[in-house]
């Protein structure tokens, strides 16, 4: 995981860069493009940490991981029923 999070960092970086030097040369597409690649490694740094977070948390409380599961399989599948029954009249 720590690899995705560096990954991450460094994409962040480079973003900055990119929109910085958009910007010294008042090119708006390159500052739009760095602005995205940095919020691109701001997601990725985020989702390199939810992952950690999951996987520490399975490993330390295996019963609630499963318990959590069936409780969100249950709810998808209510909503999903009821969103088909809806769409054929039953």
């Amino acid at each position: 995981m720590d690899t995705e999070k560096a990954e991450g960092t460094i994409r962040e970086v480079a973003g900055k860069v990119q929109g910085a030097a958009g910007a010294l040369v008042g090119d708006s597409a390159t500052q739009v493009a760095g602005k995205a690649r940095e919020l691109s490694g701001k997601a990725q740094q985020l989702c390199a940490d939810v992952t950690g977070m999951v996987r520490e948390t399975t490993a330390t409380r295996p019963l609630t991981t499963l318990a959590i599961i069936a409780a969100v399989g249950f709810a998808a599948g209510t909503i999903w029923r009821a969103g088909s029954s809806t769409r054929d009249g039953r």
